[in-house]
């Protein structure tokens, strides 16, 4: 797997919350944040292929192996 470094500004009020959240999910705050980063990509692919009308189609859809 390659990876790419970015560089991430985080608000001053918001770093503790992320690192402790890191903390206690027993992440490091990088794999935290990359976890939070996938989720959300994630959802938003699946909103933009709800907008597409396209659930009824795909229902039932790998459900079986």
């Amino acid at each position: 797997m390659s990876v790419t470094t970015m560089t991430l500004r985080i608000p001053d009020d918001l770093a503790p919350s992320i690192k402790a959240a890191a903390s206690e999910a027993g992440l490091s705050v990088n794999a935290y944040v990359v976890r939070a980063a996938r989720r959300a990509a994630t959802l938003d692919a699946g909103r933009q292929l709800a907008a597409l009308g396209l659930g009824d189609d795909l229902a039932g859809e790998g459900d079986t192996l």
